[in-house]
């Protein structure tokens, strides 16, 4: 499949697609747009983007061509005819996983945009880029020629971003035989010396850890907005990562930025290679529903800061203030007593990243982190301090990922006992397969290091008393959470928009309109309707907080079994 991308006027946002192919003997072939991308398992309409698609004889011919379903076209080929489709694809979403063309930059996840026959799916595929000289070329793919991009198969070319401008930055550094490239469109204000140095550094406690790299180069993307933006894709031998603002990068959003960029780097194992069997080979045009989600994401959520730390990129205290963010978001997401890891890793193909209905589920990446520091702390108490969660990722590489087979939930949790040196079975059922309150369990681990989990009252009156939590939601303060069998429960309604508290008009600190730490009135606009309602306040408590904190008073072995799980100590 050879393809030429081109365009005319940037600002329109529609870039010109020729796919040119031959397939042997008349039939009818079938091109497709795939329904979803790696990296987020939930159906993507990318066919809504695509206009005037139609196909031609490399003569110009007009060849006989119809949709048949969302996302593919039917096209009548006569025998030895070179087919030569074309389309436009409106390319205007800036995030790790879509695309944009405008007067900065071509930039395209060809997953998005590039249309493929299954026929030739594992055959080599060319991509002529019709783009201003002066541009640079970002991407992990071979540039066989100027402006031309070589991939062995569709599956490689859809697995390579690239970022095309003339404002592109270019820095590298080697690190254990491996090339590294952070690219950066857009301006911010980081020190290359900096940043170089502290890349090296988690990239070398990642590469030593898994005992190797799986690729000979590594691309960073970044797309470095003037607005808020905060999202990042993995691919095997690159990353799009896209944080805003710029401005913010070497201040309040540096944290976050060296966050993001080690959670991706150490996917290039984890889900690229280390590959759950529902995902191999990935199938573009339907669901791949998989039990493992929270292997995928939320064992690389934990290491992603971990690596950090243990580097010395970050401080203790540093990642200790990133774990509380885990424990916040999960302790106040209610659907951690209805579902599951594994039901709410299926049911992402479901529901998708949204909410669904409320309370359904837990986020495989926050609480997958967190059963993974868990999983990790158990296997060292069991083997004696003397193994870790990283001997399970490590063995997980070798005896998977590096040979190219896919594992199953079953196969982790036999190489997790095989390393631990006993029985596992309660851990899964309890965290991976049930809904068995966390609280418990991860203080009493936390113990082993030396660390407890404190509780705490939230600081905010209102949900603390009361049991829910609103924002401002298109300029109106809104009903957004609603702790079940709170005194909120029967009277509020998600999406309930609130008019006036106590009598007078909402602040968006609610508790300075607070007058009594016993009731509370409001009222209320509840589509369309006005409803007025009070709340009296109950004994229970709302929206707890939860801290990590190290105790006091540690015995020697809880100092050792501290530095061993934060320090860069490794085990044999």
């Amino acid at each position: 499949m050879h393809y030429t991308i081109s365009y005319q006027n940037p600002l329109s946002h529609f870039v010109d697609i020729t796919l040119k192919c031959r397939i042997k003997g008349k039939r009818l072939l079938k091109f497709l747009i795939p329904a979803w991308r790696p990296g987020r398992y939930e159906f993507t309409n990318y066919a809504q983007y695509i206009r005037e698609f139609n196909a031609t004889d490399h003569l110009g011919s007009t060849l006989s061509c119809k949709k048949i379903s969302s996302n593919c076209w039917q096209v009548t080929v006569p025998e030895g005819t070179e087919v030569w489709v074309k389309y436009q694809y409106y390319a205007y979403q800036l995030d790790a996983g879509g695309s944009i063309l405008d007067d900065q930059q071509l930039y395209l996840n060809f997953i998005n945009c590039l249309v493929y026959l299954d026929e030739l799916i594992d055959e080599p595929c060319l991509v002529d880029l019709q783009i201003d000289p002066s541009f640079k070329i970002a991407s992990g793919l071979t540039i066989s020629k100027p402006r031309q991009l070589l991939a062995r198969n569709y599956y490689q070319l859809v697995d390579c971003p690239v970022i095309a401008s003339a404002k592109l930055k270019h820095w590298k550094f080697q690190k254990h035989g491996v090339k590294f490239h952070l690219w950066f469109q857009g301006s911010h204000g980081l020190s290359k010396t900096k940043i170089i140095d502290v890349f090296k550094n988690f990239a070398a406690e990642q590469i030593e850890t898994m005992g190797g790299f799986p690729e000979s180069e590594f691309h960073f993307l970044f797309q470095i907005p003037q607005v808020k933006a905060y999202h990042g894709v993995e691919h095997s031998n690159s990353t799009v990562i896209v944080l805003g603002p710029g401005g913010e990068l070497h201040k309040g959003r540096y944290l976050d930025f060296l966050g993001v960029s080690s959670h991706e780097l150490f996917h290039c194992w984890n889900i690229k290679k280390i590959r759950p069997k529902e995902l191999l080979p990935y199938k573009f045009n339907q669901e791949n529903y998989f039990d493992t989600g929270f292997i995928a994401e939320g064992v690389t959520t934990y290491y992603g800061d971990l690596f950090l730390v243990r580097s010395g990129v970050i401080s203790h205290p540093q990642y200790f203030k990133e774990l509380d963010k885990l424990f916040k978001r999960h302790f106040e997401n209610q659907g951690r007593h209805h579902a599951s890891l594994v039901e709410s890793s299926r049911d992402l193909w479901v529901d998708g990243y949204r909410t669904g209905a409320p309370d359904k589920k837990v986020s495989i990446y926050t609480k997958g982190a967190l059963v993974s520091l868990m999983l990790d702390l158990q296997i060292r108490q069991m083997s004696s301090h003397q193994k870790s969660l990283d001997h399970v990722m490590r063995k997980l590489w070798l005896e998977f990922g590096d040979q190219n087979v896919g594992y199953t939930l079953k196969h982790f949790q036999n190489i997790c006992e095989q390393v631990a040196g006993r029985s596992l079975k309660e851990f899964f059922e309890q965290n991976v397969y049930g809904v068995v309150p966390l609280e418990k369990p991860l203080n009493d681990l936390l113990h082993l290091v030396g660390c407890s989990l404190k509780e705490l009252s939230s600081k905010q009156l209102i949900k603390r008393l009361f049991g829910f939590r609103a924002q401002l939601v298109n300029q109106q303060l809104t009903i957004i959470q609603i702790i079940p069998n709170s005194p909120a429960y029967k009277k509020l309604s998600l999406e309930d928009v609130i008019i006036k508290v106590n009598g007078k008009k909402p602040s968006q600190k609610l508790n300075n309109q607070l007058n009594s730490k016993d009731s509370l009135k409001l009222e209320l606009l509840r589509q369309g309707r006005k409803v007025r309602v009070t709340l009296y306040a109950s004994k229970t408590r709302y929206f707890n907080q939860y801290r990590i904190e190290k105790i006091k008073h540690r015995s020697a072995s809880q100092e050792h079994n501290y530095d061993s799980w934060l320090s860069n100590q490794k085990s044999s």
